[in-house]
């Protein structure tokens, strides 16, 4: 088995690409080895003590270091780790899948919400964060998450690679809030939410 690395925009996260499925819907991020205690992967990731962030995409998986971590020391690491996971097909998480996770409920994960009468302009949003903004996104090993439609404001929040990254504030300054405005002409602007 190989496993592809690429860079992100964000220099502390590295994209790790096992060539095979990791989740078959959905995306999970976890920011601390508490949350990690879901998955045993990612436990094992945040148990080398060097590991900041774990995310879980399609068929990615993106690891932050920890702030004056050398990806030319942890980048090994993760890798066998990665490798022992998946030769070994041991499952993502703890029991087996996602059955016994709790989800938070939406108002307590961030949910703005939506100003009433727009069901139709967060219906063209949504669609344009699924088809143009999440597969770029997606790309550099992150994901975004819809948030809510407030006074002509669109809140988004970034997660894995890009939740941290530098470049995050001019990607949804310039790029995602000028291809909204350019669509959905109610929008006004784009905030971190």
């Amino acid at each position: 088995m190989f496993i592809e690395t690429e860079t992100t925009p964000n220099p502390s996260t590295l994209k790790f690409l096992p060539g095979r499925e990791v989740m078959a819907s959905g995306t999970r991020d976890f920011a601390s080895p508490e949350e990690a205690a879901a998955s045993p992967l990612a436990q094992t990731l945040f148990d080398t003590g060097e590991v900041t962030g774990v995310f879980f995409g399609y068929n990615f998986i993106s690891v932050t270091a920890a702030p004056g971590v050398s990806w030319s020391d942890l980048k090994p690491q993760v890798v066998a780790v990665l490798l022992d996971h998946f030769v070994s097909e041991a499952p993502l998480f703890a029991g087996g899948d996602a059955s016994g996770i709790a989800v938070p409920a939406e108002d307590e994960a961030g949910e703005i919400g939506n100003d009433e009468g727009t069901e139709d302009i967060v219906a063209q949003i949504n669609e344009l964060i699924e088809t143009r903004v999440r597969p770029a996104v997606a790309s550099d090993g992150g994901d975004i998450r819809y948030r809510g439609f407030r006074d002509g404001v669109v809140f988004l929040q970034m997660q894995g690679a890009c939740s941290g990254c530098p470049s995050s504030t001019a990607t949804l300054k310039h790029g995602i809030e000028g291809l909204l405005k350019h669509y959905v002409p109610e929008v006004k602007e784009v905030r971190a939410a």
